[in-house]
């Protein structure tokens, strides 16, 4: 389902469908075989029954091409002459180097921009000896160097590929969907296996985009707008595609914005940030002042030295330390105390507003012991006149939007995920074979959420942005989303993890998953 300019078109309708269980026909156990490779490769499929309204479907699809191996990435470059010069210098040490021409570019991407170049060292017959070629390579001056395989280019293959995939039919499920921060707070991450086991989840799988390293802000905070339950934990990241669940199993995909406003003593001034480290954007797409681009960046730090951040409950115990100001609100607004560094208790019942550089000194001035601050919060759709988030609803971050009607709708330009000057990155993370979580409704009103496992060649490449918004469709979505992948992405079935996560760890912890519950 979708909403737009007359507001809300929420599944919230679905629910209310009157649907036997002997009428539910599963829109991805029916549909047919996947649009991964040419056809005839061989597909096989199994569905298991979860719950009434609930199946869980894996398909296996191909096989590993024989024109597929492994090879060093050495460097990507803009520049032609460069690319020459790096190969040059790469065969004068005996290498068989050779260049890899980058131009796919994003399909919403309104710029001719200029195409790259990936430097690339031999065919290898094995992961292993990929890894000791790079860092023969790494130490011979290109640090760079990275082991990758070919069939996660992008080209044409022949697989394998391994989905896993979650139907829910809307108008038979009795349960409840919804976001689960995995350890219940910002701060603190877990998997998706025990979060499913806590809450006892028919199913579960990660959720959003999260900062991972603590470089980039506090781990685990939602890199994008989180909704829960009507109140938001983390600020939207310009106006990305998000996944809307709504009180009675409504389900949307659409693009949000979240605004913040805090008032005291006659003065208004927006809230750059909702439980974050102050001047850390995450994928930027702030609201003001963010240093180099107000844009989103995806997996890109922005920082602003001058930031109003508020931080509730859901943050966890306490705020970050650091220069700056901060004061303490009750439930009501009303300043409890001020405190002239930040780092402090984030009361229960309350909230902290931290401020650094211009937003420190508008709070020493205007919050003093006898003022009530209020905080104006808006969730609305795209745009200024973007109508408000139902009441109630829940948000898990994303993007791009991969399908609106039942057409192939990539938003990757418009939501950050082209990197301007460096076509490395959309051909990395959009053109290239990765693990995915996706998203999708269907028509006739089912939740599809998928798991495609990626990263191992042998067993499954995973999806590029196409790749991923042909398969929705397939399986009947007519609106879909890219959730986070990668390593995160993760699937459970009860008590049990049904993919196969594809960091060499294991599992990853994650900030926050969407659970299926009894």
């Amino acid at each position: 389902m979708r909403w737009g300019k007359r507001g809300w078109a929420v599944a919230a309708a679905l629910a209310g469908v009157s649907l036997g269980a002997t009428a539910w026909l599963p829109a991805a156990a029916d549909s047919e075989h996947l649009p991964l490779g040419r056809s005839g490769l061989s597909e096989r499929r199994s569905v298991r029954q979860v719950a009434p309204g609930v199946r869980y479907l894996r398909i296996r699809r191909g096989h590993p091409s024989s024109r597929d191996h492994w090879t060093v990435d050495v460097a990507v470059t803009t520049s032609r002459p460069r690319a020459r010069r790096l190969r040059a210098r790469l065969r004068g040490l005996g290498h068989d180097a050779f260049l890899r021409r980058l131009d796919e570019q994003a399909p919403d991407d309104p710029r001719r921009r200029r195409v790259g170049y990936r430097v690339r060292v031999g065919e290898l017959t094995s992961r292993g000896r990929a890894e000791a070629v790079a860092a023969h390579i790494a130490d011979a001056g290109f640090p760079d160097a990275t082991a990758t395989h070919t069939g996660l280019d992008g080209d044409p293959t022949t697989g394998p590929w391994v989905v896993h995939v979650l139907d829910v039919a809307l108008g038979v499920f009795d349960g409840e969907l919804r976001p689960h921060l995995t350890n219940n707070a910002v701060r603190r991450r877990h998997t998706v296996t025990r979060v499913a086991t806590r809450t006892g989840a028919l199913a579960a799988v990660n959720g959003g985009y999260f900062v991972l390293e603590p470089p980039d802000g506090v781990v685990g905070d939602p890199a994008g707008v989180s909704v829960l339950g009507g109140e938001l934990v983390s600020e939207a990241v310009g106006e990305r595609t998000s996944l809307l669940l709504s009180p009675g199993n409504g389900v949307s995909v659409a693009a949000l914005s979240a605004r913040v406003t805090a008032v005291v003593d006659g003065s208004r001034r927006l809230v750059d940030g909702v439980n974050r480290e102050p001047g850390l954007v995450r994928s930027c797409g702030g609201v003001g002042g963010d240093r180099p681009t107000q844009r989103p960046r995806h997996d890109f730090t922005c920082t602003d030295p001058g930031e109003l951040v508020l931080f509730t409950p859901r943050f966890g115990d306490a705020t970050p330390a650091g220069e700056g100001a901060e004061v303490v609100l009750d439930a009501a607004g009303h300043v409890l105390r001020r405190r002239d560094r930040r780092g402090g208790a984030i009361p229960d019942d309350g909230s902290v507003l931290a401020g650094t550089g211009p937003a420190a000194r508008w709070l020493v001035t205007h919050a003093r012991g006898s003022d009530v601050v209020a905080t104006e919060t808006r969730v609305s759709g795209a745009g200024d006149d973007g109508p408000p988030a139902p009441d109630g609803v829940s948000v898990v971050n994303g993007g791009p939007r991969l399908l609106r009607d039942g057409e192939t709708d990539i938003t990757a330009w418009a939501e950050g995920f082209v990197w301007p000057g460096d076509p490395s990155f959309y051909d990395a993370f959009g053109v290239r074979r990765n693990p995915r979580t996706l998203a999708g409704v269907t028509g006739d009103g089912h939740l599809l959420l998928v798991a495609a496992d990626g990263g191992r060649p042998r067993r499954s490449l995973g999806l590029s942005f196409s790749e991923s918004a042909r398969l929705m469709r397939s399986l009947g979505a007519v609106d879909a989303v890219n959730l986070d992948g990668g390593g995160s992405t993760t699937m459970v079935i009860g008590d049990e993890l049904v993919n196969r996560p594809s960091d060499d760890t294991g599992e990853r912890p994650v900030a926050d998953a969407v659970v299926v519950l009894p």
